[in-house]
């Protein structure tokens, strides 16, 4: 489980509805990861999931209303990056740890233009 970390995240709609996700990464979590992708995030938390090709969570939401909402907005937030669990390894690697850190990295700007919720 030492060479593997978890990325938490969450989509939470204008009305409070939230949606959780988590990637199961390649490497190992430390805080200096954690510090460079707090940095890189819009108020330490916010960021644009289509922009880092992280899978977005708003169809969770959309099963309530069957279509995007005025509610919906392009932001999810990163809660955590911790060691992984025995648990967790149930699911495919998403990606490598490395490459997750180097993508945020190499945001200049988020591009909210990439969301569907753009200009809702």
């Amino acid at each position: 489980m030492r060479n593997f970390s978890v990325f938490e995240y969450c989509y939470c709609d204008a009305s409070n509805y939230k949606a959780w996700g988590s990637l199961l990464l390649r490497g190992a979590a430390r805080n200096a990861e954690v510090e460079i992708l707090q940095r890189q995030f819009d108020s330490e938390c916010y960021f644009i999931a289509e922009q880092l090709c992280i899978p977005p969570l708003y169809s969770e939401l959309w099963a309530l209303t069957n279509k995007p909402s005025r509610d919906d907005h392009v932001w999810h937030t990163f809660h955590a990056l911790r060691p992984a669990r025995v648990q967790d390894i149930k699911a495919l690697v998403f990606g490598s740890l490395d490459e997750l850190v180097q993508k945020v990295k190499a945001v200049k700007a988020w591009d909210e233009a990439l969301s569907p919720h753009w200009g809702i």
